[in-house]
């Protein structure tokens, strides 16, 4: 009586490695995918989160330009030379040179965080306002309104807060950066009637 021999053929167990290699192949790709969709997301993640920070920041900052204090007119006691033509410039969007977008305000300062302001304008809010460089504290019936000269730069797809070597980036891999104005049809005017990139003086 002869014994029927048992076990798995050469070609058999060829067949079974490639199937096994065609699953593992398969589940490799499966998590190579997974993992660029989870870098990318993240990515994407952090990148809006910037934006939205940086966003929310400029819009705190733009609501508080040209607050300048309780009084229309300020006396200028500051030693800087650019105080005039930038104070009373309180926003103002250019392009300059080499193709970089420059947003300049002068803004109130809000809360402690903000560092210290450019100028200080200490008033009494009913005969006098003075602006002076830098921290100047109020005396006995007077308000203190620290102000800052804020600049942001868009340049090589990053948007940057400061100016010069003081500069830092603040948002990477920016597409685009422009400002538009909204224009009032009469100086009375509460609601907005128009749109422009470059608004004049005279609007």
């Amino acid at each position: 009586m002869s014994k029927q021999a048992k076990g798995f053929g050469l070609i058999e167990m060829m067949i079974a490695l490639v199937l096994g290699l065609v699953v593992v192949a398969g589940i490799i790709q499966v998590f190579i995918a997974a993992r660029g969709t989870y870098v990318s997301q993240n990515a994407s993640a952090t990148m809006q989160e910037d934006a939205r920070y940086a966003l929310s920041k400029m819009v705190q900052e733009i609501r508080m330009v040209g607050m300048f204090g309780c009084l229309a007119t300020v006396k200028d006691a500051s030693s800087s030379s650019n105080f005039t033509p930038n104070f009373y410039t309180p926003i103002s969007f250019t392009t300059d040179a080499s193709g970089a977008s420059i947003l300049t305000m002068n803004t109130a300062d809000v809360g402690s965080n903000g560092g210290a302001p450019t100028w200080t304008i200490v008033s009494d809010c009913v005969t006098s306002a003075t602006a002076y460089d830098g921290v100047k504290a109020p005396v006995s019936g007077q308000v203190a309104f620290p102000i800052r000269n804020v600049v942001y730069t868009f340049k090589n797809n990053q948007l940057y807060l400061g100016s010069g070597a003081a500069a830092a980036v603040l948002v990477n891999n920016v597409k685009a950066f422009n400002i538009t104005f909204g224009m009032a049809g009469i100086l009375s005017a509460t609601a907005v009637s128009s749109y422009s990139a470059t608004p004049t003086s005279a609007d």
